[in-house]
């Protein structure tokens, strides 16, 4: 069995371009990350232990974003979906990274990749 742990429009800051001067200075990204794990133990117990303490998730995220920089969305989504699996111990990962804003008349661009602890 497998169950979804979702965070919606998180927003973190980064360094993210192809060009070296985009990568200068920070910018917003949004990711929206869905988290496969079993949940049926922390349903039962209703103890935090038994699950994925997504404010940590959030708090990794930030932290490890601020401290890298990635030429492509595609690079930082398969960052984000490698620290999950590997710190969280989760069954599976699917991130959407949106880039908001970079060209105009575009509301974002991004990609959506989605891995699993089987092929890691």
């Amino acid at each position: 069995m497998m169950d979804t742990i979702f965070l919606s429009e998180v927003k973190v800051q980064t360094k993210l371009g192809v060009p070296d001067w985009e990568r200068m200075v920070e910018q917003t990204i949004i990711l929206d990350i869905e988290i496969g794990y079993d949940l049926s133990l922390a349903c039962k117990s209703d103890d935090v232990h038994d699950t994925i303490d997504y404010g940590l998730v959030v708090n990794r995220v930030r932290e490890t974003l601020k401290e890298n920089s990635f030429k492509l969305v595609e690079a930082l989504a398969e960052h984000v979906c490698q620290l999950i699996l590997a710190e969280f111990k989760a069954i599976d990962v699917k991130v959407k990274v949106a880039k908001p804003a970079i060209l105009p008349g575009l509301k974002a661009l991004g990609v959506i990749i989605q891995r699993s602890s089987k092929n890691t």
